[in-house]
């Protein structure tokens, strides 16, 4: 689940880090406004195979359902701090730094949000709602002991996050049908024993024209060559050096106004983690875990976002569609392991 910092320029160090709400991505929760300074433009122009966006706006508009209750969380299960306040909570300054006990406890938070991702995958299909994800998500991970992060998170009503088709991310579940041809991100993060983990997929629904494919593949790989330049010592800037390469590579945007983070005991914490160029400064240290978690877009000039009303659901200007992937991932001395990985 991303996360937002105040507007900044790439080459500058973050400030004091907090939130609000409102209508637009320059106000939203959990983002980065960032401005691209001299030197730090895309080095790429986007491919000729990128789809037109007149082909993109073929595609009938996201449009929103009806979003039933939150569902119960049983006493017994441990909350994390935040639940039971519609606040925000402050990014944690802290770094996620694990040693020999503590890993033990981060690395089954995260394999239990990854089996739980993989399982919530196997429900997309034509007529399925988000809400109805959302049910079989929440009834997983309170099975498991576990408290489902998102759910009371700044307000956030829901246990999980699915996006569809040009949200980019944080949708809300209500009760949309899927449609043949759709492709959702599904946003999973798991509270156990005082760690969180951290994951999301995007899912093919029925049949989905290959343009859709190939940018859902290439948003992947892009994730995996992020994760490929991270061990103890590399500069966090060479994460969004790789990911932007790739993606335009094949004519793909970066959307710069989401961003990876720390995660551990706190589920947001520094390091920020920009996907997209920059010149950000910090090394990464052995022991530390955070999450990298990409999005792309198909249109040519879709890397900005409209804000719903609801104050999370971030979408596409143009429409077009966005997908993303996301891995908790533990840095050692020679590389790093993803933990959420089943």
């Amino acid at each position: 689940m991303a996360v937002r910092v105040p507007s900044m320029e790439l080459n500058r160090s973050p400030p004091l880090l907090s939130g609000g709400r409102g209508k637009t991505c320059l106000k939203k929760l959990f983002i980065v406004q960032a401005k691209r300074s001299g030197g730090l433009d895309k080095a790429a122009t986007r491919s000729r195979g990128t789809p037109t966006y007149e082909k993109l706006k073929k595609r009938a508009p996201l449009t929103r359902g009806t979003v039933s209750p939150p569902l119960p969380v049983p006493w017994n299960i441990t909350r994390p701090p935040y639940v039971g306040t519609n606040k925000m909570p402050e990014i944690s300054s802290e770094m996620q730094m694990h040693d020999k006990e503590t890993i033990v406890h981060m690395r089954a938070a995260c394999e239990l949000a990854a089996r739980v991702l993989e399982n919530a995958g196997k429900l997309v299909k034509p007529s399925v709602t988000t809400d109805e994800i959302d049910k079989a998500v929440h009834k997983m991970i309170i099975d498991a002991g576990a408290y489902p992060s998102p759910l009371g998170y700044g307000g956030f009503p829901k246990s999980v996050c699915t996006s569809v088709n040009e949200c980019m991310c944080h949708g809300i579940p209500d009760s949309r049908e899927l449609q043949d041809g759709d492709i959702i991100n599904i946003d999973v993060t798991v509270y156990l024993n005082g760690f969180h983990g951290d994951t999301s997929k995007t899912f093919l629904c029925g049949e989905v024209d290959e343009d859709s494919k190939r940018l859902v593949k290439v948003a992947e790989e892009c994730m995996l060559r992020g994760i490929s330049a991270c061990k103890h010592g590399v500069s966090f800037k060479k994460i969004g050096r790789r990911i932007s390469e790739h993606a335009e590579r094949h004519g793909f945007g970066v959307v710069e106004q989401f961003v990876g983070h720390g995660v551990g005991r706190a589920f947001h914490s520094q390091p920020i983690i920009y996907h997209q160029r920059n010149n950000m400064p910090g090394q990464m240290v052995e022991g530390q875990t955070f999450t990298i978690e990409p999005i792309l877009t198909m249109g040519k000039d879709s890397i900005e976002c409209d804000m719903w009303d609801d104050g999370w659901t971030a979408l596409t200007t143009d429409g077009s569609l966005a997908t993303q992937f996301e891995h908790t991932i533990l840095i050692t001395r020679t590389g790093a392991e993803i933990l959420t990985k089943c």
